[in-house]
């Protein structure tokens, strides 16, 4: 339920606000570290939303932030993706949790990297995002596997998004794709693929190696024309040529 008065408002935010503290310092040192095939998955999702941001500003992606909506025991319910992708046209504000009864948007995409140790939990997560948030889609990558699924909100449940004609798995209301690449988990915007910032890095560096032969090309030839131009007038003036 919506809060209605500024007082509510205001309670709700605080109790909110205590519930994420004591959230984040109950959790043990094996909930905060990721594998380095999980750190490379989010780093590719990071990089990819900041990409996509520039021509979408609409969309905001979050990092590893709890999101705390009404519960049905009166109590905050309480999950936190790996990442997750909120539409919205001006800024959102969040610090220590998403606050669903404070937020202008709700999350629209969730995406997860399940590990072995934790799968009980993610399927928990999965059940949140179907039943009490009912967030339209729901990425579940498997990092170690090099697979993934994508599922969309249909009737209450999710059911897996089949690919399109490309063999991309599409999210239509952000103009995005998801697909494997290189064993990756990777995204197109309106068609092209998002570059990370090591194919930017390798792509400037290409271009700067092609300006700079370009360059060198251009300046030997300048040198040939003035050698020959000298030549032509020594021998103009050994042969008496005006």
């Amino acid at each position: 339920m919506t809060p209605t008065t500024q007082e509510e408002r205001e309670r709700l935010k605080a109790m909110y606000d205590e519930s994420a503290r004591r959230y984040y310092l109950s959790l043990p040192i094996e909930e905060t570290i990721d594998t380095l095939r999980q750190a490379n998955s989010r780093k590719i999702v990071l990089s990819s939303f900041s990409m996509m941001k520039a021509k979408r500003p609409d969309v905001h992606c979050f990092n590893e932030l709890l999101i705390e909506y009404p519960g049905t025991d009166g109590k905050p319910g309480r999950v936190v993706p790996s990442n997750f992708i909120v539409i919205h046209p001006e800024p959102i504000k969040a610090n220590n949790s998403f606050d669903i009864s404070q937020q202008p948007a709700r999350p629209f995409l969730a995406l997860e990297y399940v590990t072995e140790l934790r799968r009980p939990e993610f399927h928990q997560n999965r059940d949140k995002y179907e039943r009490e948030l009912r967030i339209p889609y729901y990425l579940q990558v498997y990092p170690h596997d090099e697979k993934f699924t994508l599922f969309q909100l249909r009737g209450g449940h999710y059911a897996a998004v089949t690919p399109n004609a490309a063999g991309r798995y599409p999210v239509p209301e952000l103009e995005l794709e998801a697909a494997l690449l290189d064993g990756w988990v990777r995204f197109w915007f309106r068609g092209e693929l998002l570059a990370l910032p090591g194919d930017l890095l390798r792509e400037r560096n290409t271009e700067r190696n092609a300006r700079q032969a370009a360059e060198a090309r251009a300046a030997a030839a300048e040198a040939e024309i003035a050698r020959l131009r000298e030549e032509l007038a020594k021998a103009k003036g050994l042969s008496g040529q005006p």
